[in-house]
C-alpha cells in the first residue's frame, strides 16, 4: 500500500526518546489522562497476547487458497468484539468475488460492523482498519516466521505479519475500549466499526456497502478515523492530511499464437516481448519525468502557502537513502523529495507477464505479453482524462513501431486521491492528543500511496476523515520483518484514547 521510510541512522535515538518518553509519568504530560494511561500500559501483556493470536492466522486474502484463513480471522475478531461487549454486530457478506479467479465461486471475505454505546448526547465516531494482511513465508528471508508474532525486548519491538498493517492499529481500538471499561471511565464517543478483509487485493466489495449503509449503519457518523498509515520516519509522530491515487495500467502485446523456439523462429518473426520493452520505454524517462503528454498539464499549481508546509517537517536526503538503502535519490533539497512523493504525479514499471523470469537460460519467445505499470494521481488530475491520455499514447508509441502484432493498453484498476483540511476538529484532537503523548507538536504530512476507501468514506457519509498512525517509517509493511515498535503499539492506543476523548468535547465535527 504505502511508501515506507527508513531511518538506521536515527533509529537509536528514536527508541532512547520514545523509552524515556514511556517511563515518563503521564502527569508530566496531560493529568486529565493518567488514569487511562496507566490503564493502558497495566493491560500491555494482554493487548500483546491478543496481536500474538490474531497474527497467527494467515488472513492472506490475494491467495485464493488461505481465503478459509481470512474468514477464520472474521471470526476471531467478532469473538473479541463480543466479549468487549460491542452490540449489533454484523458480519455482512460481500457475495462472490469477480474475475480474475480460479474459483469461479470464491466467496469474499465479509466486513464487521459492530457499535460500542448509542448515546443520541454523544459524538459517533467510525473507525475503518483491515485483517487481511500480505503475503509471506519464512522462505522470503523473514529473520522468524512470519505468522507467530516474536517479541523482541532487547529491540523493543514485535515482528509479524500484520503487526503494523493492519492488524496491531485495528486491535488498537479493541485495546482501548477494554481499557476504559476495566479504568471504569465513561467511553466519551459512540464507536463504529467498519473492518474489512481484502484490503491487501483492492477492497472489492467495500465501496458498494459503504454506499448502502450511509443512511443506515453509518448514518449517525460525526467523523471517520483510518490507522493504516505510518509515521514519515522514525522520530516524530505525524497526521497525515492527503494520499495520492493510483491508476493500474497494463500493455497487452500479442503475437504468435504459441510460444516459440527462438532457434528456429528468432529474427524471422515479430518479438511481442521486444516490442512491449520499446512502448513502455516511451513512458518515463530515467529521471522519473512522465512522458505522456497532457499529463502535467492537469497538476494543480503550487502555491506559496502549500510550499510553506514543507519547510518545517523534519526530514533529509539522508533519511531517503537510507530508507532505500542506496543513494539513488533523484533530488537533494528536502522540499523537492516530499513534494516528488506528495503532491506530483509518478509512472512506476512494475513487471511483465508471461515472459520466462525464472533462473537458468530458457530460450523461449513469449506468444503474449502485458507489461504492469501505475501512475500515482494527484490534485487535479482527472481518472477518466488520464487513462485516454494512457491509451492514446501507448498506442501511438506502438504504431510507430510498424509492428505486426497486436497491442492493447487498459485501465486494470484505480482510486482517486484525497486532501483533507488539517484544521478541522478532528484533527485538532488529534494534533492535541499526539502533544499529550509523545511531547510533541505532530507533523502534517501527506502520503505517496493509496487507500481508495478514504475518499469513499468522505463522500459517502458526507463527514471528514482523519488518518491517524500507529507505526513508524521502517516497520517494512509489505516487506520481510514486519515490525511495531512496542512503543508506537503502547503510544498510538493512548493517542488513539486522547484523541476520541478531545473530539468529543470539540465545539464542531
Amino acid at each position: 500500500m504505502l511508501f515506507k521510510l527508513f531511518f538506521k541512522r536515527s533509529f537509536s535515538v528514536g527508541v532512547s526518546n520514545y523509552q524515556r518518553t514511556r517511563i515518563m509519568s503521564s502527569s508530566n504530560l496531560q493529568p486529565k489522562f493518567d488514569k487511562i494511561f496507566n490503564k493502558i500500559d497495566e493491560l500491555k501483556p494482554s493487548f500483546i497476547d491478543r496481536l500474538a493470536k490474531a497474527i497467527e492466522i494467515p488472513a492472506v486474502s490475494g491467495d485464493e487458497s488461505l481465503r478459509p484463513m481470512v474468514v477464520k480471522k472474521s471470526e476471531y475478531l467478532v469473538q473479541e468484539l463480543e466479549s468487549l461487549g460491542f452490540t449489533d454486530i454484523q458480519v455482512k457478506k460481500l457475495g462472490t468475488q469477480p474475475p480474475p479467479v480460479e474459483n469461479p465461486n470464491l466467496q469474499l471475505p465479509p466486513v464487521i460492523l459492530s457499535r460500542y454505546g448509542n448515546d443520541p448526547a454523544k459524538k459517533t465516531v467510525l473507525v475503518y482498519g483491515h485483517y487481511d494482511v500480505q503475503p509471506a513465508a519464512l522462505s522470503d528471508g523473514w529473520a522468524s516466521e512470519p505468522f507467530k508474532l516474536v517479541v523482541d525486548e532487547e529491540k523493543q519491538l514485535m515482528r509479524g505479519r500484520g503487526s503494523t498493517d493492519d492488524t496491531g492499529p485495528l486491535l488498537g481500538w479493541l485495546n482501548v475500549v477494554q481499557a476504559h471499561k476495566e479504568a471504569g471511565i465513561d467511553f466519551p464517543v459512540n464507536l463504529i466499526t467498519c473492518f474489512e478483509g481484502m484490503e491487501e487485493s483492492g477492497s472489492l466489495g467495500l465501496e458498494k456497502l459503504i454506499a448502502e449503509e450511509a443512511s443506515n449503519y453509518f448514518k449517525t457518523t460525526d467523523a471517520v478515523c483510518i490507522s493504516d498509515n505510518y509515521w514519515l520516519g522514525t522520530k516524530k509522530p505525524v497526521l497525515t492530511y492527503g494520499l495520492r491515487g493510483c491508476n493500474y495500467y497494463q500493455i497487452i502485446i500479442q503475437g504468435p499464437a504459441a510460444d516459440l523456439h527462438s532457434g528456429v523462429f528468432g529474427g524471422v518473426i515479430a518479438e511481442p516481448m521486444v516490442d512491449l520493452i520499446k512502448v513502455m520505454g516511451t513512458l518515463v524517462d530515467s529521471n522519473g519525468k512522465i512522458l505522456i503528454e497532457g499529463v502535467d498539464e492537469m497538476v494543480a499549481p503550487l502555491t506559496e502557502k502549500e510550499s510553506q508546509l514543507y519547510e518545517k517537517i523534519d526530514f533529509s536526503v539522508d533519511d531517503l537513502n537510507a530508507a532505500s538503502g542506496s543513494n539513488t535519490s533523484l533530488y537533494q533539497k528536502k522540499e523537492d523529495i516530499l513534494m516528488h512523493r506528495w503532491r506530483y504525479p509518478s509512472l512506476s514499471l512494475h513487471g511483465v507477464e508471461g515472459a520466462f523470469y525464472g533462473p537458468g537460460a530458457k530460450t523461449v519467445i513469449p506468444a503474449k505479453v502485458s507489461g504492469k505499470f501505475s501512475i500515482r494521481t494527484v490534485p487535479d488530475i482527472d481518472s477518466e482524462k488520464l487513462t485516454k491520455l494512457v491509451v492514446d499514447h501507448c498506442n501511438n508509441a506502438f504504431k510507430a513501431l510498424n509492428s505486426p502484432n497486436k497491442c492493447y493498453a487498459e485501465l486494470i484498476h484505480d482510486g482517486n486521491y484525497w486532501v483533507s483540511n488539517p484544521y478541522n476538529a478532528s484533527f485538532t484532537a488529534a494534533a492535541k492528543a499526539t502533544k499529550d503523548v509523545y511531547g510533541v507538536d505532530p507533523d502534517f504530512t501527506r502520503e505517496g500511496g493509496s487507500i481508495p476507501i478514504t475518499l469513499t468514506f468522505e463522500e459517502e457519509l458526507k463527514t471528514s476523515v482523519l488518518l491517524l498512525p500507529m507505526g513508524r517509517g521502517d516497520d517494512g509493511a509489505h516487506s520481510i520483518n514486519e515490525k511495531l515498535d512496542i512503543s508506537n503499539f503502547m503510544g498510538g492506543m493512548k493517542t488513539m484514547a486522547a484523541y476520541l476523548h478531545y473530539y468529543a468535547e470539540s465545539p464542531e465535527n
